[in-house]
């Protein structure tokens, strides 16, 4: 290892020549008696020299300092000496178009949309996966492969899924930069592909009555927007595929001031391409009124809080019951386990049309097509009893979606 007397010592010779130290780290002597500090590192495979500064002017212990730090920026995948441009760079112009500066602004527009946890979560989640890595970069600097490189640290550490959701709100930011006229392209839209796919297992769904009614409660007694809660309820109530519930229409509902309520969800958005009809019990009928001053407006029933004209994120009920504490435990999809288990405990004789009621492949389809019409009075018996059984000791829809319940004011 190098010492500042041995560095003080070093005389010029003709041809430059190298003091080494550790780590890559060395002066370079220069014929001058000019003594500069550099590091030979690998990036991609490929040898690459960054000159830190001059000796004295940067001393032995600040040149060490400069090479752990240089290795921390290539443990994140990216390049030391373009980062060292980049922030020289940075430093000349305004510190307003930094990816962080405009993530902030693109966050405060955004969080009234959001309910204050989620906001919260949006902004802890940028500064501790994106902030560190690619804050101080201009918006217009940062490329595919920086993004990608930030990505795949996430990646690495085993949250793919993570990664993904990281991807789409840089994507949303360099979106708004690019409508607010400071940002000129999109690249994590670029880069969505080549990531790690999500693989998506089977996680286990709680499947005995009093568990469910337990998650319910906690689940609801989260604080999320109400267009969530309500759409947990209707969920649960109905035991529909969430992607089937996150896209219903406002048109698919009949009769719901009658005798004979009904949720006619169209072939083209089930997973068997068959329509579909779902008779609603009372409480599924007052959860989807309760949306009306929520959604009214929009052709679908659970708007984006985002985008309203899209519908409601496929991570949001996942993220609900996930913040209720059943990761791993319990998913949206698992109320059709849930519902499935217990109707069919206490109806066994029924477990023909419990199936029907979950749109599960016939295996007839002929004489499927025929009881789907002739047992629809006996499935709107058992939605009323399933709904009588899972919303017992639930809050009520008032209280649901309380604002000042939720606050805790």
């Amino acid at each position: 290892m190098l010492t500042d007397a041995k560095i003080r010592g070093a005389k010029p010779e003709i041809k430059a020549y190298r003091l080494p130290d550790t780590g890559g780290l060395f002066v370079h002597v220069m014929p001058s008696g000019k003594k500069v500090w550099r590091l030979r590192y690998k990036f991609q495979k490929r040898e690459q020299l960054l000159t830190l500064g001059d000796y004295p002017t940067i001393s032995l212990a600040d040149a060490r300092l400069e090479r752990e730090a240089a290795k921390r920026i290539l443990r994140e995948g990216r390049n030391p000496s373009l980062d060292k441009k980049i922030v020289a760079q940075a430093a000349r112009v305004d510190p307003s178009t930094t990816f962080e500066a405009i993530a902030r602004e693109w966050h405060d527009q955004r969080k009234v949309l959001w309910t204050p946890h989620h906001g919260a979560e949006v902004l802890r989640s940028l500064e501790r996966h994106v902030f560190p890595a690619l804050g101080h970069y201009p918006i217009n600097d940062l490329t595919p492969p920086l993004v990608l490189a930030t990505l795949r640290a996430i990646e690495e550490s085993g949250a793919n899924e993570t990664a993904h959701r990281m991807r789409q709100r840089m994507s949303e930011v360099f979106v708004h930069a690019i409508a607010s006229g400071i940002g000129s392209a999109d690249p994590a839209r670029i880069v969505g592909p080549a990531l790690r796919p999500v693989v998506h297992r089977h996680q286990p769904a709680i499947t005995d009555l009093d568990q469910l009614r337990d998650l319910v409660r906690r689940a609801e007694s989260e604080d999320a927007h109400p267009t969530t809660l309500l759409a947990l309820r209707l969920l649960y109530l109905t035991a529909v595929r969430p992607g089937e519930l996150r896209a219903a229409r406002w048109d698919e509902f009949q009769d719901m001031d009658g005798d004979r309520p009904l949720w006619s969800i169209p072939a083209e958005r089930m997973k068997m391409r068959r329509g579909h009809m779902v008779p609603l019990s009372r409480q599924a009928v007052a959860t989807i009124k309760a949306l009306r001053p929520f959604s009214a407006q929009w052709p679908h029933l659970f708007p984006n809080t985002r985008r309203p004209v899209t519908i409601m994120s496929g991570n949001a009920l996942g993220y609900l019951l996930n913040r209720a504490g059943f990761y791993q435990q319990h998913v949206p999809h698992g109320f059709r386990a849930s519902f499935s288990t217990i109707m069919n405990e206490r109806r066994p004789a029924d477990r023909q049309i419990i199936d029907i009621m979950l749109a599960h492949a016939p295996k007839d389809k002929v004489e499927m097509a025929y009881n789907r019409a002739l047992y629809m009075e006996r499935r709107r018996v058992l939605a009323q009893e399933w709904a009588d059984l899972v919303s017992e000791g639930q809050i009520g829809l008032d209280d649901l979606v309380s604002k000042k319940r939720r606050s805790g004011t």
